[in-house]
């Protein structure tokens, strides 16, 4: 009775702890059987973010989209990408192989970016940049952590704040996570970092996981939405998944893996548009440059194979258009429209 009543307490502790913060969102990165990477994520939000697909040329001229003072820069690779309200780049693909995913934290404090000196970047730029610029999690982790620009953070056009934490992985397996907390930046680099939810921070996310590793996992998981249970049950999917060698199976694996954590459409909780339903699902097949999309309002699957699009430098920027819920189905590469780029975020 006493090993119970210990027990007991032990578990109380924990689900107090992953009941401190309640988010959505969940990444994570499965190795196949072939020794290659896929990154699967979930979109979770309060209300449809109206988010459409880009495809992205290299050679474009961009900056960090708050006027004067913003940073500047080109792109060095194309990219296939999410947007957020059309607003920001919530992630992507880019042709060098590098898949970038960017994901609420409520946590989230960029300091005060005018007063750093440095030149500005819109949050909704952040992970449009890293797609721009680098090809692999190494050289972005070498280039951001010099910290070359300052972000800044104006509130979203729901007026929730703008807030996220940033994660990377590239064809090695490589991953890093970068979180701004309490105005610095705070960056997590080492392959076996495979999965991101939402708060708490990340090295309060692995101390929760670590609990976890000591309960019998085949009888007891914990079960609820709240961020820290499905990054525990993201994990422990990734440890017993089959390592499949099959494309098309590994493609599967990560799909079901994904719904698995996935929340139920219609979910939210007043006041908190991190703890909602999962909007969409998307599957990055880092070897075949394939990105996979599907939409919680449709019945289908589609993706687009980036080497089916014009991504050289010269060629126009393109949109798909998901806001009208338009039901599409297998390769979609013909089916982007010429558009201008939407602007980031900015007050």
């Amino acid at each position: 009775m006493k090993k119970i009543r210990i027990f007991g307490r032990v578990v109380c502790i924990a689900l107090t702890l992953t009941s401190a913060a309640a988010d959505a969102c969940t990444r994570f990165v499965y190795e196949t059987g072939s020794k290659t990477y896929i990154v699967a994520r979930s979109m979770d939000w309060m209300e449809d973010p109206r988010t459409d697909l880009w495809a992205f040329p290299q050679g474009m001229a961009r900056d960090g989209g708050v006027g004067r003072g913003s940073v500047s820069w080109t792109s060095k690779y194309g990219s296939v990408v999410a947007s957020f309200y059309n607003i920001a780049t919530v992630e992507g693909m880019n042709t060098a192989g590098l898949v970038a995913n960017t994901l609420y934290l409520v946590e989230t404090d960029y300091g005060d970016a005018k007063a750093s000196g440095k030149p500005l970047m819109s949050v909704g730029a952040w992970t449009q940049y890293a797609l721009d610029n680098f090809a692999t999690v190494a050289e972005a982790v070498e280039a951001l952590s010099r910290e070359p620009f300052a972000i800044v953070a104006p509130a979203l056009p729901d007026g929730n704040a703008a807030g996220g934490h940033l994660s990377l992985a590239d064809a090695s397996g490589d991953s890093a996570i970068f979180e701004y907390v309490k105005g610095k930046l705070v960056i997590h680099h080492n392959r076996s970092y495979t999965v991101m939810t939402n708060s708490p921070p990340f090295d309060q996310q692995l101390a929760i996981s670590t609990y976890w590793k000591n309960i019998d996992d085949l009888s007891f998981l914990p079960g609820t939405i709240n961020s820290s249970d499905r990054f525990v049950r993201a994990s422990w999917a990734l440890q017993y998944a089959p390592k499949e060698k099959d494309n098309r199976l590994a493609v599967a694996t990560s799909f079901s893996m994904i719904r698995a954590i996935s929340v139920p459409l219609g979910l939210a909780e007043a006041g908190k548009p991190n703890i909602a339903g999962t909007i969409w699902r998307s599957v990055s097949d880092i070897q075949a440059k394939r990105y996979y999309f599907e939409s919680s309002y449709n019945p289908s699957i589609f993706w687009v194979d980036l080497a089916k699009l014009d991504l050289a430098a010269g060629s126009k920027p393109r949109r798909l258009d998901l806001t009208s819920r338009p039901i599409y189905a297998g390769e979609v590469s013909d089916k982007f429209a010429p558009a201008e780029p939407f602007k980031f975020l900015s007050q």
